[in-house]
């Protein structure tokens, strides 16, 4: 998206609609991260404190997801990168054609 059409106003609009997006994806990442491996990993509740069998487990799957979301945003970015690159050429072939 180009912003340098937008004056400041809309542009600290469009900034804190994005933050928003962010936070709201983090809060969603966390969320899930959180029941994910509370699923996978307690199962005693016999007792206020984990085992340490269960935080090993949580340590483990915590790492995991991590990483997996991690090289998740890396293959994302590698991607946006590449389609961006696609429609800057398709503009650059398209603007010898548009001059008369």
């Amino acid at each position: 998206m180009d912003f340098s059409t937008l004056n400041d106003a809309e542009r600290a609009h469009v900034q804190k609609l994005i933050e928003q997006k962010q936070m709201r994806d983090f809060m969603k990442f966390y969320t899930g991260l959180v029941e994910r491996c509370f699923n996978d990993c307690v199962n005693d509740f016999t007792s206020k404190a984990l085992t340490t069998k269960e935080e090993t487990c949580v340590l483990r799957c915590t790492d995991k997801f991590i990483k997996y979301n991690e090289r998740i945003s890396l293959r994302f970015g590698e991607l946006n990168q590449e389609f961006m690159q696609q429609q800057a050429a398709a503009a650059a072939q398209q603007q010898p054609g548009m001059n008369p």
